[in-house]
C-alpha cells in the first residue's frame, strides 16, 4: 500500500541539486561521459518548487519507481541508473542553467525527463550549439513541436503522443457532437502559443475558427482570480472551451467559469496534471459542490488509467510504486506537497523509465553518447505492457500515438467512451 504523505522541503532554491536513488554520482562519471563500471548517471532538469511543482514530483515518482526496480534487478548491464536532479521551477532560466551544469560540469550521459515547453524550448538551442557532445534529450513531458521538428527534432526522442494530436482530437470530438464554437484559454508562453497553433489547426481543417482567446501568466496559482479572462470568453458566446496550461491556473478558470455562468465543457490537455487540478476544485468541497465545478470538465491524457489493471504495464507500475514507494529528495521541495498514490503524470514517468533502461541495454556493454541514435533506432514494435507498440525511425522520433479522454466521476477521473451524452449541446 503507497502511504500518502505530506512532503516538506528544506527552502532550497530553483537550481539545487541532489543526487537521485541514493546513488551519488563517481567523479569519474562527473567528470568524463557520464558512464562508470558501475553507473550510467542521467540528466533531469524539473519543477520540484512553485505552482507546478506536483508535474515534476510526480514525474520523478514514476520513473523512480522502475528505475529503483531496475537497479536492484543489477542496474543496466550491470551498471545502476543514477540521475542528477535539479529544480527549475518550471521557469526556462534556471533550467538553462541547469543544463549547462548537467552538460558541462556534471557530465551526465544524457538528459531524460525534462518538464514543459517554456524550459524545453530554451533547451534545445544548446543541444544544437553544443551537438559535437552527442547530448540527446529523452522523453521530455511536453507534447510540443519544437522537438519534433527541424531545426531542433534530431536531438531529442519523445515517447507522448504531441499537443497536435490531443488539441486536434479534442477539436473533432467537439465538432462531431456539434460544438464548433470552440474558444482557447492558454498559458502565455511557448507552450501556450503551441496547444493554441493545434487548436486553429484542427478547427481549420473543420472550417471553423477560435471563437475567443484568452491568456494568464505563467506560474499563476489557484487563488488567482480569473474573472476577466472569464469574462472576455462569455463574450465569445462559445460552446467549449480548451485550455492549455498547468492545473494551478487552469483550475482557477474552471472555478471562475462556472460562478460566473460560463456553463460549457471545459477541456485541458495532459500536460495540466489531472489529479492535481481536482483535488484544487474539490478539496474541502461536499459532493454537490464538487460536481458542480467538475461535471463539464474533459481532459485529454496520452496514458491510459491507471485504474485499468487489465493493462500489463498499469499492473506493473502499481505493484512497483507500492514496493517503492518513491518520494523526491527532500533538498528539492520546499513546499507542502502530498503525492498520489497513482496519476496519469507518474505512469507516464514510469513508461519513460521503462523505455529509457531498454535503450541503454541496448547499447551493451561499452555505452557511448554516439552510439545512442543507432541504439533509439533499434527500437521497433516494441511491447511496454500498452497494448501499442513503440518504434523509432530516423524519421519518427516520437514512440506513440494514442490519446484517451477522461471525464470526473464519483471524484476521479475515468474513461470517456461517449462524448455525444455527456456533452451533448442540450446539457
Amino acid at each position: 500500500m503507497v502511504t500518502r504523505r505530506a512532503l516538506v522541503g528544506s527552502g532550497i532554491a530553483a537550481g539545487a541539486a541532489t543526487p537521485w536513488l541514493g546513488l551519488r554520482a563517481s567523479p569519474a562519471a562527473a567528470g568524463g561521459t557520464g558512464v562508470t563500471d558501475d553507473e550510467i548517471v542521467l540528466g533531469m532538469s524539473a519543477a520540484f518548487s512553485g505552482p507546478s511543482r506536483g508535474l515534476g514530483i510526480e514525474l520523478y515518482r514514476g520513473a523512480t519507481a522502475y528505475f529503483k526496480e531496475a537497479n536492484g534487478q543489477g542496474g543496466v548491464n550491470g551498471r545502476r541508473v543514477a540521475l542528477k536532479i535539479y529544480d527549475d521551477g518550471y521557469q526556462p532560466d534556471p533550467c538553462v542553467k541547469n543544463t549547462m551544469t548537467l552538460m558541462l560540469e556534471d557530465q551526465v550521459f544524457l538528459l531524460f525527463g525534462y518538464v514543459g515547453t517554456p524550459t524545453v524550448t530554451r533547451v534545445l538551442p544548446m543541444l544544437k550549439k553544443f551537438q559535437d557532445r552527442s547530448m540527446f534529450l529523452f522523453f521530455p513531458f511536453t507534447g510540443a513541436q519544437p522537438q519534433r521538428e527541424p531545426p531542433y527534432g534530431a536531438f531529442a526522442f519523445n515517447l507522448r503522443a504531441s499537443y497536435a494530436q490531443e488539441t486536434g482530437g479534442l477539436v473533432d470530438n467537439f465538432v462531431n457532437i456539434g460544438r464548433r464554437r470552440i474558444a482557447v484559454f492558454y498559458q502565455a508562453d511557448a507552450y501556450g502559443r503551441s496547444g493554441w497553433a493545434g487548436v486553429r489547426a484542427a478547427l481549420r481543417r473543420h472550417g471553423e475558427t477560435i471563437a475567443g482567446e484568452a491568456t494568464y501568466r505563467r506560474g499563476s496559482k489557484f487563488t488567482s482570480v480569473m474573472r476577466r479572462q472569464v469574462e472576455i470568453l462569455k463574450k465569445a458566446d462559445p460552446q467549449a472551451v480548451i485550455c492549455i496550461g498547468a492545473y494551478a491556473a487552469c483550475g482557477a478558470f474552471a472555478r471562475d467559469a462556472v460562478d460566473l455562468g460560463l456553463r460549457v465543457p471545459i477541456a485541458n490537455l495532459s500536460f495540466v496534471g489531472s489529479e492535481n487540478m481536482l483535488k484544487l476544485l474539490t478539496e474541502g468541497r461536499p459532493p454537490e459542490e464538487s460536481a458542480r465545478y467538475t461535471d463539464l470538465l474533459v481532459n485529454s491524457q496520452v496514458v491510459p488509467s491507471y485504474e485499468d489493471t487489465s493493462i500489463p504495464v498499469v499492473t506493473e507500475y502499481r505493484e512497483l510504486m507500492a514496493r517503492h514507494d518513491p518520494v523526491p529528495p527532500a533538498e528539492l521541495v520546499t513546499e507542502d506537497y502530498t503525492p498520489f498514490p497513482h496519476s496519469f503524470v507518474s505512469l507516464e514517468g514510469f513508461l519513460d523509465a521503462k523505455l529509457m533502461v531498454e535503450v541503454l541495454r541496448r547499447l551493451g556493454d561499452n555505452p557511448s553518447r554516439e552510439g545512442l541514435e543507432a541504439a533509439v533506432f533499434t527500437v521497433r514494435d516494441v511491447d511496454l505492457g500498452l497494448g501499442e507498440r513503440v518504434s523509432f525511425a530516423p524519421d519518427r522520433r516520437q514512440g506513440l500515438e494514442r490519446v484517451y479522454y477522461t471525464v470526473v466521476e464519483e471524484g476521479r477521473f475515468v474513461l470517456l467512451d461517449d462524448w455525444q451524452s455527456r456533452f451533448s449541446l442540450g446539457v
